[in-house]
């Protein structure tokens, strides 16, 4: 009758002890996991149901400024925000990438195209927008009529201009010809553009000379 009694305080216990750990285990908190692709003080860049945002996390509600629509093949890449101040205007710089690749028989083109805008969210407003497009292409070409010889080429193509931000706040559009400026204007809330500049010209005559 002991032996009996003593293994039934054995289960009891065993079966206690078990279920305790399961509803703790039920009771751990889940797991979260953030859909932000980038973060700036109170900002988030998030894309929801095909719908590229820029969040405004004030409370106790959020405000939004929509980007773009995107879908599967224009995912935004490497997202980042940038808090900076123009003639003491507190603003944000947004950058993403977004990349796609052709293929055919002979060519391989991987197209990366940059975007850079800069928005003031007391007002809501994209104050300035910049893409540039940058195409790697891997190519096989044929050295003679028949093709019984060829080559791999490869070659960089750039579109658009290079976006860059100085540390005034101002902003500067730059390729291998142009280069444009903007100045940030305080009072109107707005990027002003001067005079563009034209650089690395290349002489006339020598140019002639590769036309013969």
């Amino acid at each position: 009758m002991k032996k009996a009694s003593f293994l039934i305080l054995i289960l009891l216990c065993t079966a206690i002890s078990y279920g305790q750990k399961k509803n703790a285990k039920a009771k751990a908190p889940a797991k979260t996991t953030s859909t932000a692709l980038a973060k700036a003080d109170n900002l988030t860049a998030e894309v929801i149901k095909g719908n590229f945002y820029l969040f405004i996390n004030n409370k106790p509600k959020k405000d939004t400024i929509g980007i773009k629509t995107v879908d599967a093949n224009s995912l935004p890449k490497e997202c980042a925000l940038k808090a900076f101040t123009a003639k003491g205007t507190p603003l944000y710089l947004l950058t993403w990438k977004e990349e796609s690749t052709t293929k055919t028989d002979l060519k391989i083109e991987v197209k990366t195209v940059l975007f850079s805008e800069v928005y003031d969210v007391t007002t809501k407003t994209k104050l300035f927008s910049n893409q540039q497009t940058i195409s790697n292409i891997t190519e096989k070409v044929f050295l003679d009529r028949l093709k019984n010889a060829s080559e791999t080429q490869e070659k960089v193509r750039r579109e658009g201009f290079e976006f860059i931000l100085t540390p005034e706040g101002d902003i500067q559009q730059k390729n291998k010809t142009q280069q444009n400026t903007f100045a940030f204007n305080a009072t109107d809330k707005k990027y002003v553009e001067g005079k563009p500049t034209v650089v690395g010209t290349a002489p006339a005559k020598a140019s002639a000379k590769k036309r013969k």
